[in-house]
């Protein structure tokens, strides 16, 4: 218990420096405590001796506290999903079995750095799949790596899930599809829940059940005093509406609430078209966006795919239709797409752990990447005028070894972002007065640090373009998609003044030392 943890703390402090022990550390356990309970004054005795982050973690973690060259340590960095994070060299990883363990670390980290500004620095890892260096780990500090906080417990009522933070979700699927449920999520296995449903996420099931985060009845979380709170809609609902879309600047989400509902095997799959048709495709993606009569069953990411050896664009169409039981084979809802003659198909009904298995097929670990993003007015003329941009930025940079480009387009109409009103609101910004609305997605993967910066700048040069493009059109849109944003773009400022300022009054009071804005450099910090 995370009484008996700090007991430990106590007696070992006591041992190496003569700290007198609190008397309240023998005291039984009280379930109102919370680490307040022990002084900072001890704790910053302890930590002036010069046992500082690491150590003093290791104090009272032992072995879930690892370092350079051992085991735990270096599977921790291996299994990010980039390169760039995994080069990133933390002093420790700690490993936290419990809710508790992870009260108690952020609570020693939060004295820590009273005592040595910028000494106790940390960074807050769930999968791991954002691509930029720093944003789920950090050099020189604390990387708290959630991957033992995976449950995956369905309500005995069927109506709801609890998720650990750490799951990917291919584990959470393969478990509620064994039970005929689903929730909305990710739609990559391997892509963490905790960033993803912080962020804002965008689920298969989005047109039916809006974004991800819309579908969290209540977060567990750890707040920066080590309290562990719930965020619900009458317990904490400012925090509750914050971290749908927020990100880590609040807290340490150590569970999500969500919502389940019933879902068998549905049709879906990939289907390659050529690119000769290109402008009839982009016109029945506004079209298919547009409906007036959008199909909630209906989801689509349409992507664009460079081969750099001959210059040449294919077409990967990922589309997924939703109704089970029964799957209703080839819908008329994407009969614009799957009527075009096609290079390659692997439709088919399955399951939904199927389904973002084969999309992570297209997601491999192990290389340089990147993820830059925009939003805009539902248009086949500015998605004809990104694709130019794209083609164009990219020449410069076709010699880059392992170049892969790609161009992911993905509707946000309304009927997805009128969805928030109805579940208690989000931070996103977004609702039906925007319209119909594309996501734009790149992705570069390349082989060699050498090649960073010209990767960025074309991806720079691109989205420059894409906005003087929209701008023209009329078709300009604030909102980025916190979770496909690039390292020099800043997603939080899109979601308008009104959030920006209700995010900073909730970190204000959740958190009014700063410490997830000053100690926890990575992601997007409020400014």
């Amino acid at each position: 218990m995370l009484r008996s943890s700090l007991v430990s703390l106590a007696v070992t402090a006591a041992t190496v420096t003569g700290l007198a022990l609190d008397p309240r550390a023998t005291t039984p356990y009280d379930s109102t405590w919370h680490p307040s309970t022990y002084t900072t004054a001890q704790v910053q005795s302890l930590l002036s001796q010069k046992l500082r982050c690491c150590t003093a973690l290791s104090v009272v973690f032992g072995s879930k506290v690892s370092y350079p060259n051992s085991t735990t340590y270096d599977a921790s960095l291996l299994s990010y999903w980039s390169i760039q994070e995994e080069e990133v060299t933390p002093t420790c990883v700690f490993t936290p079995s419990t809710k508790e363990d992870v009260s108690l670390a952020v609570f020693v980290l939060n004295v820590g750095g009273k005592v040595f500004p910028g000494r106790c620095n940390f960074a807050v890892r769930s999968g791991g799949h954002t691509p930029f260096a720093g944003a789920a780990n950090i050099e020189e500090g604390v990387t708290i790596d959630l991957k033992n906080l995976n449950s995956v417990i369905v309500s005995a009522d069927r109506t709801t899930v609890n998720i650990g933070p750490a799951n990917r979700w291919q584990n959470v699927y393969s478990q509620l599809d064994a039970q005929g449920l689903s929730t909305s999520g990710g739609r990559v296995a391997t892509v963490g829940a905790g960033g993803l449903i912080t962020g804002g996420g965008i689920s298969f099931f989005s047109p039916r059940y809006g974004f991800v985060c819309d579908n969290v009845l209540s977060f567990e979380v750890v707040l920066a005093s080590g309290q562990i709170v719930s965020a619900n809609a009458t317990s904490n609902p400012d925090l509750w509406r914050a971290l749908r879309g927020g990100s880590n600047n609040f807290g340490i989400v150590t569970n999500f609430k969500m919502r389940a509902f019933a879902q068998g095997e549905f049709w879906g799959g990939y289907i390659g078209l050529a690119v000769d048709s290109l402008q009839t495709q982009l016109q029945a993606f506004e079209d298919f966006t547009g409906s007036p009569n959008y199909d909630p069953y209906a989801s689509l990411i349409y992507s664009l795919v460079l081969d750099p050896a001959s210059g040449t664009w294919s077409v990967a169409c990922s589309i997924e239709y939703t109704k089970s039981n029964p799957a209703v084979v080839n819908p008329p809802y994407f009969q614009n797409f799957t009527s075009l003659p096609q290079t390659f198909s692997t439709l088919r009904v399955s399951s939904l752990t199927d389904k973002t298995v084969e999309l992570a097929y297209s997601n491999p670990i192990g290389f340089r990447q990147l993820f830059a993003t925009g939003t805009y007015g539902n248009s086949a003329k500015q998605m004809l005028a990104i694709y130019q941009a794209g083609n164009s930025t990219v020449q410069s940079i076709r010699n880059v070894p392992g170049l892969q480009w790609s161009l992911s387009y993905q509707p946000e109409p309304t009927i997805i972002t009128s969805k928030a009103v109805t579940s208690g609101g989000n931070s996103l910004g977004l609702d039906v007065s925007d319209g119909n609305l594309v996501n734009v997605l790149l992705t570069a993967t390349w082989n060699n640090t050498a090649d960073d910066a010209r990767v960025n700048a074309a991806a720079k040069a691109l989205f420059s373009q894409a906005g003087a493009s929209a701008k023209k059109l009329g078709v300009t849109n604030p909102y980025l998609y916190l979770n496909y944003a690039a390292p020099w773009q800043d997603p939080i400022a899109g979601y308008g003044a009104a959030n920006v300022a209700a995010l900073k009054a909730a970190s204000a009071e959740y958190d009014p030392s700063g410490v997830f804005q000053k100690q926890v450099p990575g992601g997007f910090k409020l400014k």
